[in-house]
């Protein structure tokens, strides 16, 4: 079986490229299923079901999405497989820009959308630096000038990626992207495989339910910020 990790920003249009990619897999027999992750809640298990695909769903609740995402994937992946699936494609919450989803060995997508502003690729850490294919969407509502500015800054960023757009509106690109998916390699179990950079630092005492503010109350992974003197 085939596993794709998809990751980026929050309304990026993730699940919207992905319900085009879906059908275009549909329309060629390909058997393929869907993990989502997210915080609180999700609607997007309910889009995925009605393109007919099996679903599952985890909800991290107070932990990082990310790393509630790497303490499960093994066991979806075990469950794609007993569903025998051609393809599951994981879909992050992608809720921090410093987030890191991708594992070796397993095709990585990040998408990305026009929107967001000229500077905001080089604001995004390893979840676009490391993908293997980026996805910029929303395109059709930026000028051709700002659409290569854009790719410009998403290829400085990532040089080594596959550039990708896909119109989550009207599907446009979809199959194209799917059918890089069906290049990806097979992936038989993840125990022991390596994340492609390290998750963002975690454990202090805000992460274990603190909230007082103050020095004496901040324990862990503390880092401060460095303050400097303006000119008067």
């Amino acid at each position: 079986m085939k596993l794709v990790t998809i990751s980026g920003p929050p309304s990026s249009g993730k699940t919207a490229v992905l319900a085009g990619v879906i059908r275009s897999m549909n329309s060629s027999g390909i058997r393929t299923g869907a993990l989502k992750y997210d915080c609180l809640a999700t609607d997007d298990d309910i889009l995925f079901r009605a393109l007919g695909v099996p679903v599952q769903v985890g909800l991290s609740g107070n932990l990082c999405p990310d790393h509630y995402f790497v303490s499960n994937i093994e066991e979806c992946l075990k469950w794609g497989i007993a569903e025998g699936l051609d393809i599951l494609l994981s879909e992050s919450a992608g809720l921090c820009n410093r987030c890191s989803p991708h594992i070796k060995g397993v095709l990585a997508v990040c998408v990305i959308d026009n929107l967001m502003g000229v500077t905001t690729p080089k604001k995004i850490g390893p979840m676009l630096k490391y993908a293997d294919i980026v996805v910029i969407t929303k395109g059709d509502i930026v000028s051709q000038a700002e659409r290569e500015v854009f790719a410009f800054q998403v290829r400085r960023a990532n040089p080594k990626a596959r550039i990708m757009h896909v119109n989550g509106i009207t599907g446009q690109g979809a199959s194209e992207l799917a059918s890089q998916f069906l290049k990806a390699p097979e992936t038989e179990q993840l125990d022991g495989e390596r994340l492609r950079f390290s998750m963002p630092a975690a454990l202090c005492s805000y992460c274990l339910g603190e909230t007082r503010i103050g020095m004496e109350h901040q324990l862990g992974n503390v880092k401060r910020i460095k303050l400097r003197q303006e000119a008067s």
